[in-house]
């Protein structure tokens, strides 16, 4: 599907050079069909040396090259970078955001009035191609425009639909931000494995495994998460105490507040 297509990125930083590592290592797009601008020419050329991608000379030179362009600057970059390329863009492009709590209507307003727009969110492990991520498909986006956005996500994990743009903030705080969420959660598995004497590089070997099993295994078996603890918690075992003093300890509670939080800061995001 994405073959002849030129894939452009206007922003080489975490979350791009992320999505361009899982393209690249995904081997469904060539690299030569992708092209790379950022104001960082240091980071440029330290990506095109390692993953073999071309780089383009200034934005516009990249408007020109490129069928679908993915905007993946920083928040307050967004305006000042709109105003530089509309006029350079075109009526069958498309135009991916990768921008926390942009919403399509801010690039819509901009850009050439047949462009279609998509809104995407996506996270850290599409580096190793195991990303999330969701899509909204804003103005003027065809069916074709949408299943290029989900191909393009999909060399670099699992893709989803949102149905609803408002949607996308809470994306935001669980799948986009959720990966901190995790290593946070991983680190303290082995924190408290050293605690108790384990060695610490076994010690997060064995926390980082047991999260990457248990994720494979809740998406391989269809089953739902409160199936397989029940499967993990013998009633009065260990793994039982162990519930009991995560719940004694607030750690649902905690969860559901710091991915509120992070919902509630990508709509502000979206509002400056």
């Amino acid at each position: 599907m994405l073959e002849g297509k030129v894939i452009g990125f206007i922003g080489a930083g975490n979350m791009g050079e992320a999505l361009i590592c899982g393209l690249v290592q995904s081997g469904r797009v060539k690299k030569s069909d992708i092209i790379v601008s950022d104001i960082n020419k240091d980071r440029l050329n330290t990506l095109a040396q390692t993953q073999g991608i071309r780089i383009a000379g200034s934005n516009i030179e990249l408007m020109e090259e490129s069928s679908i362009v993915i905007i993946a600057v920083k928040p307050w970059q967004v305006d000042p970078l709109l105003d530089e390329i509309a006029s350079s863009s075109r009526e069958d492009q498309l135009f991916i955001s990768i921008i926390a709590g942009a919403a399509t209507g801010r690039f819509s307003a901009k850009l050439h009035p047949q462009c279609g727009v998509v809104r995407a969110m996506p996270n850290t492990p599409a580096s190793v191609l195991a990303g999330a991520t969701a899509l909204y498909a804003g103005k003027n986006v065809s069916s074709e425009n949408l299943q290029d956005a989900v191909a393009i996500f999909d060399c670099a994990g699992k893709a989803v639909v949102a149905q609803t743009e408002a949607l996308m903030d809470a994306v935001t705080g669980l799948s986009g931000s959720g990966p901190a969420y995790v290593l946070l959660a991983i680190e303290a598995l082995g924190d408290a494995g050293v605690l108790l004497g384990i060695p610490r590089t076994e010690a997060y070997l064995l926390a980082a495994q047991t999260v990457y099993g248990t994720a494979k295994m809740l998406l391989e078996t269809g089953k739902s998460p409160a199936e397989l603890k029940a499967g993990v918690t013998t009633p009065g075992g260990t793994t039982a105490a162990g519930l009991r003093m995560l719940e004694k300890g607030g750690l649902r509670s905690a969860i559901t507040d710091a991915v509120e939080a992070a919902a509630a800061r990508s709509r502000e995001l979206g509002n400056k």
